[in-house]
């Protein structure tokens, strides 16, 4: 039968040995910071940005542009208690939240009103 006594001996923690002690730490962490410089055409941007004239940003989507889903979690509180998860296309993803966004609605309820208009369509 397998000796099992060594097993259960409380081992000390040696493995990594004594820390370092003060002067032997890395003294950059006390050093300023410094920022990066600044573009000029940063600046220039920014401060077209912060005109207090807002005009509507024009939205063209190209192939190539990487698609960045939003938040939904700043949405307005539902008080639907029932999770419905499921996967999707990133383009259905987008289309749905464009859909939503542009018609003050959350995404569960343009869900249920796709719904509603496939039963009438099928004839439900």
């Amino acid at each position: 039968m397998a000796d099992a006594s060594k097993l259960r001996t409380k081992r000390t923690r040696s493995g990594l040995g004594v820390p370092p002690g003060p002067d032997e730490v890395a003294t950059s962490l006390n050093a300023p910071e410094i920022a990066p410089a600044v573009a000029a055409t940063d600046v220039q941007r920014q401060q077209a940005d912060s005109s207090p004239v807002h005009h509507e940003p024009v939205v063209t989507q190209t192939v190539t542009e990487i698609y960045t889903r939003r938040d939904g979690r700043s949405a307005r509180k539902t008080n639907r208690t029932l999770a419905f998860a499921t996967r999707v296309t990133p383009a259905f993803d987008q289309e749905i939240r464009d859909i939503a966004e542009r018609e003050g609605l959350k995404l569960v309820e343009v869900l249920e009103k796709a719904v509603e208009a496939y039963k009438e369509k099928q004839g439900y």
